[in-house]
Protein backbone atom coordinates (compact mmCIF):
# COMPACT_ATOMS: atom_id res chain seq x y z
CA UNK A 1 0.00 0.00 0.00
CA UNK A 2 1.40 3.69 -0.64
CA UNK A 3 2.51 5.68 2.46
CA UNK A 4 1.15 8.98 1.84
CA UNK A 5 3.62 11.96 1.90
CA UNK A 6 3.60 14.96 3.85
CA UNK A 7 2.71 17.02 1.44
CA UNK A 8 -0.73 14.86 0.50
CA UNK A 9 -1.26 14.55 4.18
CA UNK A 10 -0.90 18.74 4.49
CA UNK A 11 -3.84 18.62 1.28
CA UNK A 12 -5.76 15.83 3.00
CA UNK A 13 -5.90 18.50 5.71
CA UNK A 14 -6.85 21.35 3.69
CA UNK A 15 -9.31 19.21 2.17
CA UNK A 16 -11.04 18.54 5.08
CA UNK A 17 -10.88 22.69 6.13
CA UNK A 18 -12.38 23.99 3.40
CA UNK A 19 -15.03 21.28 2.46
CA UNK A 20 -16.48 19.97 5.57
CA UNK A 21 -17.51 23.45 6.98
CA UNK A 22 -18.63 24.80 3.92
CA UNK A 23 -21.07 21.72 2.91
CA UNK A 24 -22.46 22.60 5.87
CA UNK A 25 -23.21 25.65 5.86
CA UNK A 26 -24.26 25.72 2.27
CA UNK A 27 -26.38 22.39 2.41
CA UNK A 28 -27.79 23.13 6.02
CA UNK A 29 -28.79 27.05 4.79
CA UNK A 30 -27.41 28.20 7.97
CA UNK A 31 -26.06 31.51 7.40
CA UNK A 32 -29.24 33.34 9.27
CA UNK A 33 -28.06 32.13 12.87
CA UNK A 34 -24.43 30.40 11.94
CA UNK A 35 -22.84 32.26 9.39
CA UNK A 36 -19.55 30.42 7.82
CA UNK A 37 -17.29 31.97 9.42
CA UNK A 38 -18.95 30.37 12.51
CA UNK A 39 -19.66 27.38 11.14
CA UNK A 40 -15.68 27.19 10.12
CA UNK A 41 -15.05 27.84 14.05
CA UNK A 42 -16.99 24.89 14.98
CA UNK A 43 -16.08 22.58 12.52
CA UNK A 44 -12.11 23.26 13.54
CA UNK A 45 -13.46 22.38 17.17
CA UNK A 46 -15.37 19.01 15.79
CA UNK A 47 -12.02 18.45 14.01
CA UNK A 48 -9.82 18.74 16.67
CA UNK A 49 -8.54 16.22 19.65
CA UNK A 50 -11.85 16.92 21.47
CA UNK A 51 -13.96 15.30 18.96
CA UNK A 52 -12.33 13.84 16.48
CA UNK A 53 -9.59 13.07 18.19
CA UNK A 54 -11.60 11.29 21.04
CA UNK A 55 -13.77 9.53 18.63
CA UNK A 56 -11.05 8.12 15.94
CA UNK A 57 -7.40 8.82 17.85
CA UNK A 58 -5.59 6.67 14.97
CA UNK A 59 -7.22 8.79 12.01
CA UNK A 60 -6.93 12.07 13.93
CA UNK A 61 -3.13 11.33 14.70
CA UNK A 62 -2.91 10.12 11.07
CA UNK A 63 -3.69 13.34 9.46
CA UNK A 64 -3.05 16.16 11.86
CA UNK A 65 0.32 14.83 12.31
CA UNK A 66 3.17 17.57 13.79
CA UNK A 67 4.26 18.19 10.88
CA UNK A 68 0.76 18.98 9.32
CA UNK A 69 -0.03 20.98 12.34
CA UNK A 70 3.55 22.94 12.10
CA UNK A 71 2.54 23.66 8.24
CA UNK A 72 -1.08 24.65 9.18
CA UNK A 73 0.00 27.15 12.33
CA UNK A 74 2.62 29.11 9.77
CA UNK A 75 -0.60 29.80 7.66
CA UNK A 76 -3.03 30.61 10.02
CA UNK A 77 -0.07 32.91 11.87
CA UNK A 78 0.30 35.02 9.11
CA UNK A 79 -3.45 34.99 7.78
CA UNK A 80 -4.31 36.10 11.30
CA UNK A 81 -1.91 38.83 11.21
CA UNK A 82 -2.87 40.41 8.33
CA UNK A 83 -6.90 40.14 9.14
CA UNK A 84 -5.54 42.12 12.44
CA UNK A 85 -3.54 44.69 10.32
CA UNK A 86 -6.73 45.51 7.78
CA UNK A 87 -9.01 46.41 11.13
CA UNK A 88 -6.00 48.17 12.28
CA UNK A 89 -6.14 50.02 8.98
CA UNK A 90 -10.11 50.33 9.18
CA UNK A 91 -10.18 52.04 12.66
CA UNK A 92 -11.42 55.75 12.13
CA UNK A 93 -10.15 57.35 15.00
CA UNK A 94 -10.39 60.91 13.45
CA UNK A 95 -14.08 60.60 13.50
CA UNK A 96 -13.99 58.66 17.20
CA UNK A 97 -12.08 61.69 18.23
CA UNK A 98 -14.81 64.80 16.21
CA UNK A 99 -17.82 63.06 18.27
CA UNK A 100 -15.90 62.29 21.17
CA UNK A 101 -18.37 62.90 23.81
CA UNK A 102 -21.21 60.80 22.92
CA UNK A 103 -18.28 58.26 21.46
CA UNK A 104 -16.32 58.46 24.71
CA UNK A 105 -19.48 57.70 26.88
CA UNK A 106 -20.88 55.02 24.93
CA UNK A 107 -17.59 53.56 24.14
CA UNK A 108 -16.15 53.18 28.00
CA UNK A 109 -19.76 52.42 29.17
CA UNK A 110 -19.53 49.50 26.36
CA UNK A 111 -16.23 48.19 27.76
CA UNK A 112 -16.51 48.63 31.32
CA UNK A 113 -20.06 46.55 32.41
CA UNK A 114 -18.85 43.68 30.62
CA UNK A 115 -15.10 44.23 31.78
CA UNK A 116 -16.44 43.97 35.36
CA UNK A 117 -19.56 41.53 35.11
CA UNK A 118 -16.67 39.05 33.12
CA UNK A 119 -14.42 39.56 35.87
CA UNK A 120 -16.84 38.51 38.01
CA UNK A 121 -17.44 35.23 36.11
CA UNK A 122 -13.58 34.48 36.46
CA UNK A 123 -13.53 35.17 40.08
CA UNK A 124 -16.02 32.50 40.33
CA UNK A 125 -14.11 30.20 38.05
CA UNK A 126 -10.98 30.61 40.00
CA UNK A 127 -12.65 28.95 43.19
CA UNK A 128 -12.13 25.82 41.08
CA UNK A 129 -8.84 24.07 39.84
CA UNK A 130 -8.36 23.66 36.02
CA UNK A 131 -8.73 27.22 34.86
CA UNK A 132 -5.89 29.23 35.74
CA UNK A 133 -2.70 28.96 33.41
CA UNK A 134 1.22 27.72 34.72
CA UNK A 135 2.10 30.80 33.89
CA UNK A 136 -0.86 33.49 34.74
CA UNK A 137 -1.20 35.39 37.69
CA UNK A 138 -4.40 35.96 39.31
CA UNK A 139 -4.98 39.46 37.87
CA UNK A 140 -3.90 38.29 34.75
CA UNK A 141 -6.52 35.52 34.59
CA UNK A 142 -9.27 37.80 35.94
CA UNK A 143 -8.25 40.64 33.61
CA UNK A 144 -8.03 38.62 30.63
CA UNK A 145 -10.98 36.98 30.65
CA UNK A 146 -12.84 39.96 31.77
CA UNK A 147 -11.58 41.66 28.96
CA UNK A 148 -12.45 38.57 26.78
CA UNK A 149 -16.08 39.45 27.45
CA UNK A 150 -15.65 43.01 26.63
CA UNK A 151 -14.70 42.72 23.35
CA UNK A 152 -16.38 43.78 20.33
CA UNK A 153 -15.24 41.65 16.94
CA UNK A 154 -14.43 44.63 14.79
CA UNK A 155 -14.76 42.87 11.63
CA UNK A 156 -17.10 40.32 12.35
CA UNK A 157 -19.38 43.23 13.06
CA UNK A 158 -18.67 44.86 9.78
CA UNK A 159 -19.81 41.49 7.92
CA UNK A 160 -22.72 41.64 9.92
CA UNK A 161 -23.83 45.17 9.27
CA UNK A 162 -23.19 44.55 5.60
CA UNK A 163 -25.45 41.08 5.82
CA UNK A 164 -27.96 43.88 7.32
CA UNK A 165 -27.71 46.73 4.93
CA UNK A 166 -26.55 48.78 7.53
CA UNK A 167 -23.04 49.27 7.35
CA UNK A 168 -23.02 52.76 5.26
CA UNK A 169 -26.41 53.72 7.10
CA UNK A 170 -25.41 56.75 10.15
CA UNK A 171 -26.43 53.86 12.59
CA UNK A 172 -23.83 51.31 10.90
CA UNK A 173 -21.29 54.31 11.19
CA UNK A 174 -21.83 55.19 14.72
CA UNK A 175 -21.32 51.34 16.08
CA UNK A 176 -18.48 51.33 13.83
CA UNK A 177 -17.13 53.97 15.84
CA UNK A 178 -18.07 52.66 19.49
CA UNK A 179 -16.39 49.35 18.53
CA UNK A 180 -13.12 51.39 16.57
CA UNK A 181 -12.35 52.76 20.54
CA UNK A 182 -12.64 49.43 22.02
CA UNK A 183 -10.57 47.67 19.44
CA UNK A 184 -7.96 50.64 20.42
CA UNK A 185 -8.48 49.50 24.18
CA UNK A 186 -8.55 45.78 23.77
CA UNK A 187 -4.80 45.74 22.24
CA UNK A 188 -3.40 48.24 24.79
CA UNK A 189 -5.10 46.07 27.74
CA UNK A 190 -3.22 43.12 25.88
CA UNK A 191 0.09 44.70 26.09
CA UNK A 192 -0.56 45.26 29.75
CA UNK A 193 -1.32 41.69 30.40
CA UNK A 194 1.79 40.66 28.76
CA UNK A 195 4.33 43.24 30.61
CA UNK A 196 6.75 41.08 31.25
CA UNK A 197 9.39 42.90 34.03
CA UNK A 198 12.39 40.60 33.27
CA UNK A 199 12.12 42.27 29.64
CA UNK A 200 10.55 45.47 30.57
CA UNK A 201 14.02 47.14 28.70
CA UNK A 202 13.07 45.15 25.49
CA UNK A 203 9.74 45.65 25.66
CA UNK A 204 10.17 49.61 26.22
CA UNK A 205 12.95 49.81 23.38
CA UNK A 206 10.52 48.05 20.88
CA UNK A 207 7.80 51.02 21.55
CA UNK A 208 10.55 53.35 21.41
CA UNK A 209 11.79 52.08 17.79
CA UNK A 210 8.26 51.88 17.14
CA UNK A 211 6.93 55.04 17.41
CA UNK A 212 10.14 56.26 15.47
CA UNK A 213 9.64 53.57 12.48
CA UNK A 214 5.87 54.91 12.58
CA UNK A 215 7.33 58.26 11.46
CA UNK A 216 8.99 57.22 9.03
CA UNK A 217 6.73 55.09 7.46
CA UNK A 218 4.08 57.58 7.43
CA UNK A 219 6.40 59.84 5.73
CA UNK A 220 7.46 56.63 3.55
CA UNK A 221 3.33 55.85 2.20
CA UNK A 222 2.53 59.30 1.93
CA UNK A 223 4.90 59.74 -1.23
CA UNK A 224 4.53 56.53 -3.06
CA UNK A 225 1.74 55.20 -5.70
CA UNK A 226 -0.96 53.19 -3.51
CA UNK A 227 0.34 50.01 -5.62
CA UNK A 228 3.74 50.40 -3.48
CA UNK A 229 1.64 51.24 -0.39
CA UNK A 230 0.37 47.71 -0.18
CA UNK A 231 3.63 45.65 -0.55
CA UNK A 232 5.43 47.97 1.53
CA UNK A 233 3.00 47.82 4.33
CA UNK A 234 3.31 44.22 4.33
CA UNK A 235 7.11 44.30 5.20
CA UNK A 236 5.92 47.00 7.84
CA UNK A 237 3.69 44.16 9.15
CA UNK A 238 6.29 41.52 9.09
CA UNK A 239 8.85 43.74 10.74
CA UNK A 240 6.19 44.87 13.29
CA UNK A 241 5.54 41.22 13.97
CA UNK A 242 9.15 40.03 14.54
CA UNK A 243 9.61 43.21 16.62
CA UNK A 244 6.81 42.86 19.18
CA UNK A 245 7.39 38.89 19.37
CA UNK A 246 11.22 39.66 20.28
CA UNK A 247 9.98 42.52 22.92
CA UNK A 248 7.51 39.42 24.32
CA UNK A 249 4.71 41.41 23.11
CA UNK A 250 3.13 38.84 20.81
CA UNK A 251 3.08 39.30 17.38
CA UNK A 252 -0.52 39.97 17.56
CA UNK A 253 0.08 43.28 19.58
CA UNK A 254 2.76 44.49 16.91
CA UNK A 255 0.31 43.46 13.58
CA UNK A 256 -2.48 45.48 14.63
CA UNK A 257 -0.24 48.41 15.29
CA UNK A 258 1.32 48.13 12.36
CA UNK A 259 -2.27 48.55 10.85
CA UNK A 260 -3.71 51.24 13.54
CA UNK A 261 -0.98 53.91 12.68
CA UNK A 262 -1.58 53.96 8.65
CA UNK A 263 -4.18 56.17 7.41
CA UNK A 264 -7.26 54.28 5.62
CA UNK A 265 -7.58 57.24 2.73
CA UNK A 266 -4.06 55.79 2.01
CA UNK A 267 -6.00 52.73 0.25
CA UNK A 268 -8.65 52.29 -1.43
CA UNK A 269 -11.90 51.04 0.46
CA UNK A 270 -13.11 48.60 -2.13
CA UNK A 271 -9.53 47.14 -2.80
CA UNK A 272 -9.19 46.59 1.23
CA UNK A 273 -12.73 45.49 1.60
CA UNK A 274 -11.40 42.70 -0.92
CA UNK A 275 -8.62 41.92 0.97
CA UNK A 276 -10.51 40.90 4.35
CA UNK A 277 -12.63 39.33 1.96
CA UNK A 278 -9.78 37.22 0.04
CA UNK A 279 -8.18 36.42 3.40
CA UNK A 280 -11.61 35.00 5.12
CA UNK A 281 -11.90 32.94 2.08
CA UNK A 282 -8.54 32.13 1.75
CA UNK A 283 -6.25 31.26 4.62
CA UNK A 284 -8.58 32.32 7.94
CA UNK A 285 -10.42 28.81 7.75
CA UNK A 286 -6.63 27.42 8.64
CA UNK A 287 -6.59 29.49 11.42
CA UNK A 288 -10.38 28.85 12.67
CA UNK A 289 -8.98 25.34 12.25
CA UNK A 290 -5.82 25.41 14.14
CA UNK A 291 -8.06 27.41 16.84
CA UNK A 292 -10.39 24.14 16.78
CA UNK A 293 -6.69 22.19 17.63
CA UNK A 294 -6.17 23.65 20.68
CA UNK A 295 -9.34 22.59 22.57
CA UNK A 296 -9.63 20.75 25.50
CA UNK A 297 -12.32 19.09 27.76
CA UNK A 298 -9.89 18.03 30.49
CA UNK A 299 -12.38 19.53 33.77
CA UNK A 300 -15.11 17.91 31.81
CA UNK A 301 -17.13 18.36 29.15
CA UNK A 302 -20.22 19.69 31.28
CA UNK A 303 -18.10 21.64 33.47
CA UNK A 304 -16.48 23.41 30.31
CA UNK A 305 -20.26 23.81 29.03
CA UNK A 306 -21.37 25.13 32.32
CA UNK A 307 -18.59 27.89 32.11
CA UNK A 308 -19.24 29.01 28.88
CA UNK A 309 -22.68 29.44 29.64
CA UNK A 310 -21.70 31.76 32.77
CA UNK A 311 -19.02 33.50 30.38
CA UNK A 312 -22.24 34.16 27.56
CA UNK A 313 -24.12 35.49 30.32
CA UNK A 314 -21.38 37.76 32.12
CA UNK A 315 -20.58 39.16 28.27
CA UNK A 316 -23.60 39.71 26.90
CA UNK A 317 -25.82 40.78 29.92
CA UNK A 318 -22.27 43.23 30.35
CA UNK A 319 -22.53 44.92 27.26
CA UNK A 320 -26.45 45.21 26.66
CA UNK A 321 -26.44 46.49 30.89
CA UNK A 322 -23.21 49.12 29.77
CA UNK A 323 -25.12 50.38 26.11
CA UNK A 324 -28.29 50.25 28.04
CA UNK A 325 -26.89 52.77 30.41
CA UNK A 326 -25.06 54.78 28.14
CA UNK A 327 -28.79 54.73 25.91
CA UNK A 328 -29.98 56.34 29.64
CA UNK A 329 -27.42 59.07 29.46
CA UNK A 330 -27.63 60.11 25.92
CA UNK A 331 -31.17 60.45 25.73
CA UNK A 332 -31.45 58.10 23.18
CA UNK A 333 -35.24 56.67 21.72
CA UNK A 334 -36.95 53.14 23.32
CA UNK A 335 -35.01 50.16 21.34
CA UNK A 336 -32.09 51.99 20.09
CA UNK A 337 -29.96 50.83 23.24
CA UNK A 338 -30.86 47.40 22.33
CA UNK A 339 -29.64 46.90 18.86
CA UNK A 340 -26.69 48.45 19.02
CA UNK A 341 -26.31 46.50 22.17
CA UNK A 342 -26.84 43.23 20.19
CA UNK A 343 -24.23 44.38 17.38
CA UNK A 344 -21.45 45.03 19.72
CA UNK A 345 -21.94 42.03 21.88
CA UNK A 346 -20.51 40.02 18.96
CA UNK A 347 -17.64 38.19 19.65
CA UNK A 348 -16.29 35.23 17.04
CA UNK A 349 -12.52 36.50 15.26
CA UNK A 350 -10.94 39.07 17.71
CA UNK A 351 -11.76 37.50 20.58
CA UNK A 352 -10.84 34.08 19.53
CA UNK A 353 -7.64 36.40 18.51
CA UNK A 354 -7.00 37.63 21.81
CA UNK A 355 -7.92 33.99 23.75
CA UNK A 356 -4.90 32.07 21.64
CA UNK A 357 -2.28 34.82 23.00
CA UNK A 358 -3.52 34.08 26.43
CA UNK A 359 -3.19 30.08 25.63
CA UNK A 360 0.14 30.71 23.92
CA UNK A 361 1.43 32.38 27.15
CA UNK A 362 -0.02 30.46 29.18
CA UNK A 363 -1.87 32.55 31.34
CA UNK A 364 -5.23 30.61 31.23
CA UNK A 365 -5.91 26.77 30.66
CA UNK A 366 -7.02 25.11 27.09
CA UNK A 367 -10.14 24.37 29.27
CA UNK A 368 -10.69 28.05 29.79
CA UNK A 369 -9.69 28.65 26.34
CA UNK A 370 -12.58 26.41 25.04
CA UNK A 371 -15.10 27.80 27.11
CA UNK A 372 -14.57 31.32 26.32
CA UNK A 373 -14.34 30.11 22.71
CA UNK A 374 -17.27 28.27 23.09
CA UNK A 375 -19.04 31.60 24.25
CA UNK A 376 -17.55 33.70 21.48
CA UNK A 377 -19.47 31.14 19.00
CA UNK A 378 -22.72 31.56 20.81
CA UNK A 379 -22.44 35.29 21.19
CA UNK A 380 -22.12 35.69 17.04
CA UNK A 381 -24.42 32.98 16.37
CA UNK A 382 -26.95 35.48 18.22
CA UNK A 383 -26.22 38.64 16.83
CA UNK A 384 -28.63 38.66 13.23
CA UNK A 385 -31.49 36.60 15.07
CA UNK A 386 -31.69 39.44 17.80
CA UNK A 387 -30.99 42.67 15.50
CA UNK A 388 -32.90 41.68 12.30
CA UNK A 389 -36.90 41.82 13.96
CA UNK A 390 -35.68 45.10 16.25
CA UNK A 391 -34.31 46.55 13.23
CA UNK A 392 -38.25 46.38 11.21
CA UNK A 393 -39.59 47.97 14.29
CA UNK A 394 -37.27 51.02 14.27
CA UNK A 395 -36.87 51.81 10.79
CA UNK A 396 -36.44 55.07 11.60
CA UNK A 397 -33.25 54.31 13.28
CA UNK A 398 -31.00 54.04 10.29
CA UNK A 399 -31.25 58.10 9.58
CA UNK A 400 -30.35 58.73 12.96
CA UNK A 401 -26.72 60.35 12.85
CA UNK A 402 -25.95 61.39 16.60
Amino acid sequence: MHAMSPTEIFLLAMLLIFSVPYAVWRLGRTDYWAPLVVVQIVGGILLGPGVLGALYPDYYAFVFTPQTIGSLNGIAWWAVMMFVWVAGIELDVEEAWRRRGETGVTAGLALAVPLVTGSIAALLMLRYDGWRGPEGATWQVVLGIGMACAVTALPILVLFMEKLEILRQPLGQRVLRYASLDDIAIWGVLALILLDWERVGRQGGFLIGFALATILIRRLLARVPESDRWYISLIWLAGCGFAADWAGLHFMVGAFLSGAVLDAKWFDRERIDQFRATILLTVMPVFFLSTGLKTQWGVGGITVFAAAALLLIASVGGKLAGIGLAGRILGWKKGEASIIGWLLQTKALIMIIFVNILLDKKIITNETFTALLLMAIASTMLTIPAVAPRLKRLPELLRRTH
